[in-house]
């Protein structure tokens, strides 16, 4: 494998040919050495420098030294080979005479060629370490017609252009290309030193018909002229834009010199001037007061044009802009608070509560940090609406930033400003446009905020919701302390567990569970009912709603912990009512939704108000769970079958309860006997325990009481009373012990039409939690053993 040297390639003039020595086509051997070329294609007429490496190569070059110096020069069709064989050659070459060589101490060779006549290979032999081949010369087929020289005149006056513009074509080249007349030498000089691939110019070198190669060549020579008049375009655009940066420069810099010097201020001295009185007029922190000026000074120093200059700007907007001591006057009445509290949102006693004792401190005494409070507690039931009717009793702006699906940890802290399009973070861009250091800031979906490589935004919030260390909250965009102590954020999230442990240290957690169905009632009466109406352009002659059709929405076509979906069934019915409305023209028609046409209007109702299913077999118990949309009830099924003693849990059970199971199924068979159940034939039938819903993963620990209830009315042939549901978590010793979400668990009960609950004793005091209606319906047990669950759960034989 040969390589050219350089990519210069020498074209000899007509003057060089004939005082040249040359050799005619008849002296020409009948056949030649063949010599691979990997990177350039020689043409005739063509001198050329090369680079010998291979031993091969080198010895051909050795062998010709010392005889007519003549051998063939062939293309490669695979550059990497690097002892070609005749498949690795093109068929058309040129022969080529070696008119200098120079070895080197590291074993290669430089040598000087000359083309000298196309060939077509004919047939190879394979005298070692070399090919040799036979071959036929290609002349050139010329003709005299006008056309010729039309294309002859036309590939010069381009050349000429090309050569105009271009620095890489040597003066040699340049005035060869001035004194060629020979159309086919012409082409040969043009092929050689225009910017083509290997394969256009093999294929130029394949072309006999001098009208076919510059046919050929000619869009060639317009591409390159076009590529080189666009290239020098773009660089005498970037050559004016630097020039007209520079003289723009030094006459600025003249300029303010010349001001300076008659004690007039500079062209952009009237920006920089309002922005100092801004400085001056805006109440903001001396460190903040003098970081602006800082930067004032910096962009005193800028020309207006430089891309520093409009990024020192924003940072300066940034920093004026800022409520940095304005604030909005608190409304200390409590009564009227306590009114819009109780107009805008029905129960909620305990947020209500809390807030207004939040205004009392605050009419006591005037500088309080903000409380950092967080409701929890299923969709739907007004943790974020509740935000809104906060800041309308404090009178108070109010703000929502959402946390749902935030990952990046610069949404809160905000982006340092070495960075493209940097702005501060969601806290301080909301300040900025309510434009007050004491707004009520609500932060919806607490537990959704995720994380990723762009950091934690819940370990960003450790410092925006610490009321220690909020009133020097630094954001990375300003890098200024900001004072968030006045500020009263409210949090929400549908249950905590997602939610960082330190985080959840800074909050004042106030849990809000599900309504029960006079609060239901009520509160689509007063809020929902009016809203779909107006919403729907109705009146309450237009739809008439009454109490019997609310209760049945609420019990047959609702089941839920708030009231979306309630809402949803009022806006299906005032929707059929607009329908109605219109179909008559518009004259006079009621709507008069009465609980007996409800099926007809929104079809077959898809709850029933009784409990969700009877239990008429052994070995199913009703079960009381919490989820993070409100409480719910689940069913424990048992059953058993021959086989070896083994105990199989399904129903996407998790670690927790599982283990429950297998305690249930040990405290059972260690008292057996006082409890009169039949183990005897236990190491021969196996027992299953399934919970329904197995799509849903269920875990936790309060599921015990049920799967103990559940096996030991299997064992003992006694049903579970269909209307009573437990929770509880069971111990080995048999003892119940306490579990969470009693609330939640109890509305549940009630909602699915149970009338008993059994409860962990040690769970009395949440009992007084549970609303007093939902406590009327429902009778409670306590219990303190397993054994006394029992006789309350199980049915007399």
């Amino acid at each position: 494998m040969t390589s050219s040297e350089t990519e210069f390639v020498s074209i000899l003039g007509p003057a060089e040919r004939a005082d040249s020595p040359r050799i005619s086509a008849r002296s020409l051997p009948e056949s030649v050495p063949v010599l691979g070329l990997s990177d350039i294609v020689i043409f005739p007429g063509a001198v050329v420098p090369l680079l010998i490496e291979t031993g091969p190569s080198l010895k051909l070059i050795d062998d010709i030294v010392t005889g007519d110096r003549l051998f063939g020069a062939v293309l490669q069709r695979k550059p990497e080979v690097v002892e070609p064989s005749p498949t690795d050659l093109y068929q058309v070459g040129c022969v080529t005479r070696l008119a200098k060589m120079v070895k080197f101490p590291d074993g290669t060779a430089r040598v000087l060629v000359e083309g000298l006549w196309r060939i077509r290979v004919k047939d190879y032999s394979h005298p070692a370490p070399y090919l040799r081949a036979t071959y036929e010369l290609l002349r050139d087929e010329t003709e005299d017609s006008i056309e010729l020289q039309a294309m002859l005149r036309n590939a010069h006056r381009q050349f000429e252009e090309i050569a105009r513009m271009s620095s890489a074509l040597s003066e040699q080249v340049k005035i060869a290309a001035l004194n060629t007349e020979h159309p086919g030498h012409f082409a040969d000089l043009i092929a050689a030193n225009l910017n083509l691939t290997l394969e256009d110019r093999q294929r130029l070198l394949e072309t006999v018909s001098v009208r076919e190669r510059l046919s050929t060549l000619l869009p060639m020579l317009n591409r390159e002229q076009e590529v080189l008049t666009l290239s020098s375009k773009i660089q005498n655009d970037v050559a004016s834009s630097i020039a007209k940066t520079q003289r723009d420069f030094f006459l600025r810099e003249q300029l303010r010199a010349i001001q300076r010097e008659l004690g007039e201020g500079d062209a952009g001295s009237g920006e920089i001037k309002t922005l100092r009185d801004k400085v001056d007029m805006v109440a903001m922190p001396e460190e903040a007061r003098k970081a602006a000026l800082q930067e004032i000074e910096r962009l005193q120093q800028m020309p207006p044009a430089s891309p520093e200059y409009s990024i020192a700007r924003n940072y300066l907007d940034w920093i004026l802009g800022l409520p940095w001591e304005k604030t909005t006057e608190d409304k200390l009445d409590l009564r009227e608070a306590e009114r819009i509290l109780n107009d805008q949102h029905f129960g909620l006693r305990k947020i209500k509560d809390r807030l207004l004792e939040f205004l009392a401190v605050i009419k006591r005494r005037r500088q309080i940090k903000g409380p950092i409070l967080c409701l929890v507690g299923p969709p739907g039931v007004g943790k974020t609406s509740l935000g809104k009717s906060v800041a309308d009793a404090l009178g108070r702006k109010f703000a929502r930033i959402s946390l749902g699906g935030m990952r990046d940890e610069a949404e809160i802290r905000g982006h340092r400003r070495t960075y493209v399009g940097a702005m501060p973070g969601r806290i301080v861009q909301t300040l900025r446009r309510i434009e007050s250091r004491n707004p009520v800031i609500l932060l919806d979906e607490l537990d959704k905020v995720g994380a990723d490589f762009r950091g934690d935004p819940a370990a960003a919030l450790l410092e925006v919701l610490d009321p220690a260390q909020n009133n020097t909250f630094t954001d990375h965009y300003l890098d200024l302390p900001f004072d968030l102590s006045r500020v009263l954020f409210i949090a929400t999230a549908n249950w905590l567990d997602p939610v960082h442990p330190a985080l959840r240290d800074r909050l004042e957690v106030i849990e809000l569970a599900g309504y029960t169905e006079t609060e239901k009632l009520e509160i689509a009466k007063r809020y929902l009912v009016p809203r779909q109406l107006h919403e729907h352009g109705l009146t309450r002659q237009d739809l008439k709603l009454n109490d019997g059709t609310l209760r049945k929405l609420i019990r047959e076509y609702t089941r839920e912990a708030g009231v979306r979906q309630l809402e949803r069934e009022i806006a299906a019915l005032a929707r059929k009512a607009a329908r109605k409305i219109v179909s008559h023209n518009g004259s006079p028609v009621s709507v008069k939704a009465d609980p007996s046409v409800l099926e007809k209007l929104l079809g077959h109702p898809p709850f029933v108000s009784e409990t969700a299913e009877r239990i008429t077999e052994y070995g199913i118990a009703t079960g009381l769970a919490w989820t993070p949309a409100g409480g719910d009830i689940l069913f424990i099924e048992a059953t058993r079958m021959r086989g070896r003693g083994n105990l199989t849990l399904t129903g996407s059970l998790g670690e927790v309860m599982k283990e429950s199971a297998q305690t249930a199924v040990s405290y059972l068979r260690s008292q057996a006997k006082k409890l009169d159940l039949d183990f005897s034939d236990y190491g021969k039938s196996d027992i299953h325990i399934h919970v329904p819903a197995g799509a849903t993963p269920k875990d936790g620990p309060s599921a015990g009481v049920a799967i103990v209830a559940a096996l030991a009315s299997l064992l003992s042939k006694r049903r579970v009373r269909s209307d009573t549901a437990m929770t509880g978590e069971i111990s080995l010793r048999g003892r119940v012990l306490r579990v969470g979400g009693v609330k939640e668990k109890v509305l549940a009960a009630q909602r699915f039409g149970l009338k008993q609950v059994i409860l962990p004793d040690a769970n009395k005091p949440d009992w007084l939690e549970v609303p007093a209606e939902t406590r009327s319906r429902l009778k409670v047990h306590f219990v303190r053993q397993i054994s006394d669950v029992f006789p309350l759960a199980l049915a007399a034989k």
